[in-house]
């Protein structure tokens, strides 16, 4: 039996399919939370980050495998690290990033299907936050669409 204009997708028996089938649902309620991960059970994951002063590395830096830029650190951490975090971890090993002013910004670095790197921002934090200069520290990975296998592209600013 063939779907009718405005009915919506039908059974073969004439009976509207389960809602799972016609799409996702419509329902005005955040997604679920990015559960915290128990780090004493949780093996991490590396990630690779690469720091530039001034802006973002190009995608075309990331084009060739072996041939990324030299200036990489490798973090070993979790789903449910935050940029905070992440940040604290740059400023230990780029002197840039600890000036009082200086602006963090994060990028994913991850293949597209074509197989060309792309460069998505996904968070801004200040070196040293306060409450009237609020940033986006306590993004954690996960809740990112962080990827293992992504690298991490950190611009000092």
């Amino acid at each position: 039996m063939a779907a009718r204009g405005g009915d919506g997708q039908r059974r073969g028996s004439g009976r509207p399919l389960p809602p799972s089938a016609r799409g996702p649902p419509v329902h005005n309620k955040p997604g679920p939370r990015f559960e915290p991960v128990d780090r004493e059970k949780t093996c991490p994951l590396l990630l690779r980050v690469f720091t530039k002063v001034g802006g973002h590395h190009n995608q075309a830096e990331f084009a060739v495998r072996g041939k990324e830029p030299k200036d990489e650190v490798q973090i070993y951490t979790w789903m449910d690290a935050t940029l905070r975090e992440l940040t604290d971890l740059v400023k230990e090993v780029a002197p840039e990033a600890r000036r009082r002013d200086a602006l963090l910004s994060f990028a994913f670095v991850y293949p597209t299907k074509t197989g060309h790197f792309t460069v998505k921002e996904v968070g801004k934090t200040f070196s040293y936050p306060n409450a009237r200069r609020p940033d986006d520290g306590s993004k954690a990975l996960g809740t990112l669409s962080f990827e293992i296998g992504d690298y991490l592209d950190v611009a000092i600013l």
